[in-house]
C-alpha cells in the first residue's frame, strides 16, 4: 500500500461511540498499516439540531485507538481551542475543514496557535472553487512555521444537481500542484461523490491523476451512522477498493513508446491549436478597430447568439460535449471583449 499511496487516511466520519471507534479501529487494522485513522470529534453542520460531534470526549476514544492498534490519529480543527484540546490528547495530525479554509481569519487563529509546534496539517479545499484561498491558507501555515503541511480535496459546492455531491473540478487541484510542486494532494473521494458505490471509480481516478493519498470514511454500518451515511464504506468494503487500485494500471505498466507518441501528438495539435486562437484574436483586433472608426456597437447579442448555436451544432456533428465546447466559446468570448475593451480604450 505504501508504494501506491503515500497517505492512507481511513475511519468513521463522525466519532459516535467509544464502541463504534474502537471496531472500526480494529477492523481497519487488519485490512493494513494506515496513515492515519480519522474520526470528527466536532462537526460543523449546516442545520441546528443535527448531530455536531460528540466533543472532547472522542479524543480520549482517539488516544486509547493509538495506544491499542499503533495507529496515529488525525480529527478537524475550527478554532484555537480545539487545537489546545488536541495537542493535550495526543493527537498525531490535524486537518482544516472546507468551511474554515473559506475564511482567512479562521485560518490565521488556528496558524498562530500552532507557531512553534511540530505537527502535520491537512487542509481541506474551500466549499467555493477558489484556489486563491486555498493557496492562501497554505500560505499562512507555511509562515507559522509548520513545515508538513498537505491539501485535501474534497470536491467544490454547486448549486447544480449532478452526479456528484462535490464535483471534483479537478482542474484545480492539477493548478494547485503546479503552484506548489512539492506539496501533497489526498484526494477525499466520500466527499466528493457523496455515495458510497462511486468512491472506488473515483479513487482510481484520483491515483491516475498522480494524487499522493486518499481519505475515505469508513464505518462498521454506514446504514447506522449519524451523520453521512450515504458517503460511508465498509472496512470490508474499503480492503475491496485499495485492492483494486493497487491493481491499477499506471504509466510504468504500459509501453512508455506507445504513450510518448500519443502524447507527441497532442502536443501539436494543442500547438496548432493556440496558433488558431491567436490568428483568430488578430481577426477580433481587426473587428475592434472597425467598429471603433465607425462607431459601431461593441456587443451584438443576436451575432453572438448565432456564433454559440453554431459552435454547438458543430460540436455535435465532432462528438463533442456541447456543455464543453459552449464553456469554450464563452472563454474566447470574454478575451474577444477584453481586447475591444482595451482597443476602444486606447
Amino acid at each position: 500500500m505504501r508504494n501506491s499511496l503515500k497517505q492512507f487516511i481511513a475511519g468513521p466520519c463522525s466519532a459516535e461511540t467509544r464502541e463504534q471507534v474502537l471496531q472500526t479501529a480494529k477492523e481497519l487494522s487488519e485490512i493494513g498499516e494506515l496513515t492515519y485513522f480519522r474520526a470528527g470529534i466536532w462537526k460543523p453542520r449546516t442545520a441546528p439540531g443535527s448531530f455536531e460531534g460528540i466533543g472532547e470526549k472522542g479524543l480520549e476514544w482517539l488516544a486509547e485507538v493509538k495506544k491499542t492498534y499503533g495507529i496515529k490519529t488525525t480529527t478537524e480543527v475550527a478554532t484555537p481551542e480545539h487545537v489546545e484540546a488536541c495537542l493535550k490528547a495526543g493527537i498525531d495530525a490535524l486537518w482544516i475543514g472546507a468551511r474554515t479554509t473559506v475564511n482567512p481569519f479562521y485560518v490565521q487563529q488556528i496558524a498562530d496557535s500552532l507557531k512553534g509546534i511540530d505537527i502535520p496539517v491537512f487542509i481541506k479545499n474551500p466549499i467555493s472553487p477558489d484556489v486563491g484561498l486555498w493557496m492562501g491558507a497554505i500560505e499562512r501555515f507555511k509562515l507559522a512555521g509548520i513545515q508538513d503541511v498537505s491539501v485535501i480535496h474534497r470536491g467544490f459546492f454547486s448549486y447544480a444537481k449532478g452526479i456528484f455531491r462535490n464535483p471534483p473540478m479537478w482542474e484545480i487541484p492539477i493548478k494547485l500542484k503546479t503552484e506548489f510542486p512539492d506539496l501533497q494532494i489526498i484526494c477525499d473521494p466520500s466527499h466528493i461523490t457523496g455515495d458510497s458505490k462511486l468512491i472506488e471509480e473515483v479513487s482510481k481516478f484520483a491515483m491516475q491523476l498522480g494524487m499522493d493519498g486518499l481519505m475515505i470514511e469508513t464505518h462498521p454500518n454506514p446504514t447506522k451512522a449519524w451523520s453521512d451515511a450515504k458517503q460511508q464504506v465498509t472496512p470490508d468494503r474499503l480492503k475491496e477498493i485499495v485492492q483494486a487500485i493497487l491493481k491499477s494500471k499506471s504509466d510504468t505498466d504500459i509501453s512508455h513508446e506507445e504513450l510518448e507518441k500519443m502524447r507527441r501528438e497532442v502536443n501539436l495539435v494543442d500547438s496548432q491549436m493556440l496558433e488558431d486562437i491567436a490568428k483568430r484574436m488578430l481577426i477580433v483586433k481587426e473587428i475592434a478597430k472597425f467598429k471603433k472608426e465607425n462607431s459601431a456597437t461593441v456587443f451584438q447579442h443576436a451575432r453572438w447568439k448565432f456564433v454559440l448555436e453554431e459552435s454547438k451544432k458543430k460540436a455535435k456533428e465532432l462528438g463533442l460535449n456541447e456543455e464543453f465546447v459552449e464553456d469554450l466559446m464563452n472563454i474566447i468570448h470574454k478575451e474577444s471583449l477584453n481586447i475591444h475593451h482595451t482597443i476602444y480604450n486606447s
